[in-house]
């Protein structure tokens, strides 16, 4: 489950997190995913280990960028 009881996703706006790049969308950017929820993070790879500053949080996804 990526949301809380409230419908709240495990990251929030502005903060930074350390993460592995799953998978690759297929615009080309990384997926990485905390508690489930994915994270598309452009300029990655699959195997990438990098820290992000989530950017955006929509309903079902965030994107981010590497820092």
């Amino acid at each position: 489950m990526f949301r809380d009881n409230k419908g709240n996703a495990p990251v929030a706006a502005g903060s930074t997190y350390d993460v592995k790049i799953e998978d690759i969308a297929r615009e080309g950017d990384g997926i990485a995913r905390i508690q489930g929820f994915v994270i598309f993070v452009p300029g990655t790879k699959v195997g990438d280990e990098v820290k992000i500053k989530v950017n955006t949080v929509k309903r079902n996804f965030a994107i981010a960028q590497k820092v």
